[in-house]
């Protein structure tokens, strides 16, 4: 068990399509950088919760080409992050319930699965 409490939590993905998963998470959802490398960039997504991409290239870990990672977001209000994505072009399976909330699902360039729910 860990002891004390987490402080910060940062999801690292490491990508073979780097440039393009970098500007979809930068350009396209507009999160803003927190710290950037040659080869690593920090997203910081709320709170002490971050999301960085790395580019496997560089990287002493290879990219998983999205499978098996799920980013699971919890939204405020659903239809207004559906009808912004939809707005910005993002293609996204239709909301859905599931488990007593709605959701629906993207994926970023590197495949991998995003959900949003509410």
């Amino acid at each position: 068990m860990l002891t004390g409490k987490i402080q910060r939590i940062n999801t690292i993905l490491y990508c073979r399509n780097w440039k393009a998963t970098i500007r979809f998470y930068r350009d396209t959802l507009k999160f803003s950088v927190h710290h950037e490398r040659e080869w690593f960039v920090e997203f910081h997504l709320t709170g002490s919760t971050y999301l960085s991409i790395a580019d496997a290239s560089l990287a002493s870990i290879k990219s998983a080409g999205g499978d098996g990672i799920t980013l699971s977001w919890q939204v405020e209000d659903i239809d207004l992050a559906f009808g912004w994505l939809h707005e910005l072009g993002v293609k996204t399976s239709p909301i859905k319930p599931i488990w007593g909330a709605r959701s629906f699902y993207f994926y970023d360039p590197e495949g991998h699965r995003i959900e949003v729910w509410a």
